[in-house]
């Protein structure tokens, strides 16, 4: 997304971080629903991110169950309880939606493969399509949403093992310290230092259930021993580092 003629993008690293399952599903069991009817196609998208659908939405023209790694996701946790878009305001999305419709309904050979694609692209779609919109809520849907902060979110998460301080940041924003400050706390809801220690133990969560280290861990994400990110770790999440790694194991 172009943010003062540079190119900012501001999904990809979670994308890449979090993995994404889409796949066909009965009305009752989908937490993304498309409605419209015959004549005039799709014309509205309700998601529900992190729970089942409505079972009023038996209307619905296609159904899908979308998992996105839920309350670790920090978009997904950053998302209202219910989504819902117009397809008018959104061509790009229904289009995307209409191939996946057509997928389900036919299921012709390598359908799985094209519906996996084609789901993930309209994920895409409708996080765009919210981050252009902005919310009134705050969270990170809002801090990307405004262009200033987009820069310094993109930068913490592309690079979280910099050894980042607020003014570091504000840089990246284009703001001075203070108003960056109280800019990033009124948008995001918590300070952007809160927001760093976050995503890098949110991170770190995921490495060691890869089976990493602790103590490589620890220097990838700039904590100064492998204690102080121990206790950081604990304090988050209620155990100790090593035990996600013999969860790996």
């Amino acid at each position: 997304m172009p943010i003062g003629g540079q190119v900012v993008d501001r999904l990809s690293s979670l994308m890449a971080r979090f993995h994404m399952v889409v796949e066909p599903a009965e009305p009752q069991d989908a937490n993304l629903v498309a409605c419209g009817d015959a004549a005039a196609g799709l014309s509205r998208l309700v998601f529900h991110p992190v729970a089942r659908g409505e079972a009023s939405e038996q209307e619905a023209c296609l159904s899908l169950r979308v998992e996105w790694s839920g309350a670790h996701n920090p978009l997904v946790a950053a998302l209202p309880e219910r989504v819902e878009v117009s397809l008018d305001a959104a061509p790009e999305l229904r289009a995307i939606l209409d191939l996946i419709r057509q997928e389900v309904e036919v299921r012709r050979c390598g359908a799985q493969s094209i519906l996996a694609s084609l789901g993930q692209a309209a994920m895409v779609r409708l996080l765009r399509h919210l981050i252009e919109a902005g919310t009134a809520e705050p969270g990170l849907l809002a801090g990307l949403s405004d262009a200033r902060l987009a820069r310094a979110i993109v930068a913490m998460h592309d690079r979280p093992g910099r050894v980042w301080t607020t003014q570091d940041l504000a840089t990246e924003a284009g703001l001075s310290l203070s108003r960056f400050s109280e800019l990033f706390s009124q948008q995001v809801g918590e300070s952007p230092m809160s927001y760093l220690r976050r995503w890098r133990l949110t991170l770190a969560r995921q490495d060691l259930q890869r089976g990493d280290r602790v103590d490589a861990v620890a220097r990838r994400y700039a904590y100064d021993s492998p204690e102080g990110f121990t206790r950081a770790f604990r304090r988050a999440y209620g155990c100790a580092p090593v035990s996600m790694r013999k969860g790996a194991a």
